[in-house]
């Protein structure tokens, strides 16, 4: 960034800056939004855990008190096929989308494949509960003291498979937070740095701008100091302006002084033509061309006269000008 300005250096770390803070409070708003989903999904996928046990439980119950009531059983069975739809498909009203880990996915496979089974034994149980079927209904308790564990296992199995996926993710959000603060860190230090390289150049500067105020007013180089562009342009634009008034000042003493010398060489002519004239006075005819170059004479005096007046006056506002200019430093 060395021969980038200052405004754009400024423009540049603020945009840094806005942009790491932007980024790290949307991305952690974002995450911990899908943290209170994974809550949500944690708190299903261990419900399903829960209704398996309920399931077999009911079943049970069921067959030692011979009761045809299966309302319970039923809302048990919707509770579980509700929830492992939303874990698979995901639920638009709950803002649930499908899950896109691999293993997840395949975990749930295998969980729905158990449960198609096992929902259809438990169907033929229903109807052999009906029919007081005692043999099919000892071989199907059987089967579900038996697959019950096997459906357990899968749906704890997809249970901890959700917990890691979270807690790989709860640990990416401390990682990026982290490197968020670090990258903060690093743009705080260097635009502290960058600020404080501007302070120096500055001080430089004004430092150097001081040496006008203790010296002749003549032409000061700015260029061997270290600075930033924009003071460069202000060192050029004073050396600029030293010059131009250092140069004027010159012109206008030099003036001067031939205005003077002028003026006493016109005043030295006149003195030698009063002589001639004193002499040659009794002559009309050269006494009348002498008296025009008199006139001449003492016209172009008084003009140099002027001239010497007017130059005085213009060394005095340059005189101004560099008192001024020292007053304001």
């Amino acid at each position: 960034m060395k021969n980038i300005s200052i405004s754009n250096k400024v423009k540049i770390l603020t945009g840094l800056l806005i942009i790491t803070v932007f980024s790290v409070i949307a991305i952690t708003i974002y995450l911990n939004q899908k943290n209170e989903k994974d809550a949500l999904i944690m708190n299903i996928a261990g419900k399903q855990r829960m209704l398996t046990q309920n399931i077999t439980k009911n079943v049970f119950y069921l067959y030692q008190f011979k009761s045809e009531n299966f309302k319970e059983l039923d809302k048990v069975i919707s509770n579980f096929n509700y929830g492992l739809k939303i874990l698979k498909d995901g639920d638009q009203f709950l803002e649930i989308k499908p899950t896109s880990n691999l293993k997840i996915k395949e975990q749930l496979e295998k969980v729905t494949i158990h449960w198609i089974n096992f929902e259809k034994h438990i169907k033929d149980f229903k109807t052999a509960l009906i029919k007081k079927d005692k043999k099919q209904l000892d071989s199907l308790l059987q089967y579900f003291h038996t697959t019950n564990t096997q459906l357990l296992q899968e749906v704890d199995t997809s249970v901890s498979l959700y917990t890691i996926y979270i807690e790989e993710k709860t640990s990416f959000i401390k990682k990026f937070q982290y490197l968020a603060f670090f990258l903060l860190l690093i743009f705080t230090i260097y635009a502290i740095t960058k600020l404080q390289q501007i302070e120096q150049h500055a001080k430089e500067f004004i430092a150097k701008s001081k040496e006008i105020s203790t010296q002749e007013f003549k032409n000061i180089e700015f260029g061997n100091i270290n600075v930033e562009r924009e003071f460069v342009e202000v060192a050029d634009n004073f050396n600029c302006f030293i010059n131009k008034v250092s140069s004027a000042m010159n012109y206008s003493q030099v003036a001067l002084e031939q205005s003077k010398l002028a003026s006493e060489k016109l005043e030295d002519l006149t003195d030698e033509f009063n002589d001639i004239i004193d002499e040659l006075q009794n002559k009309p005819e050269i006494s009348k061309q002498l008296n025009k170059s008199e006139d001449i004479v003492i016209e172009s005096s008084e003009e140099l006269i002027k001239s010497t007046k007017k130059l005085k006056k213009l060394k005095t506002e340059l005189d101004k000008i560099l008192t001024s200019y020292k007053s304001n430093i």
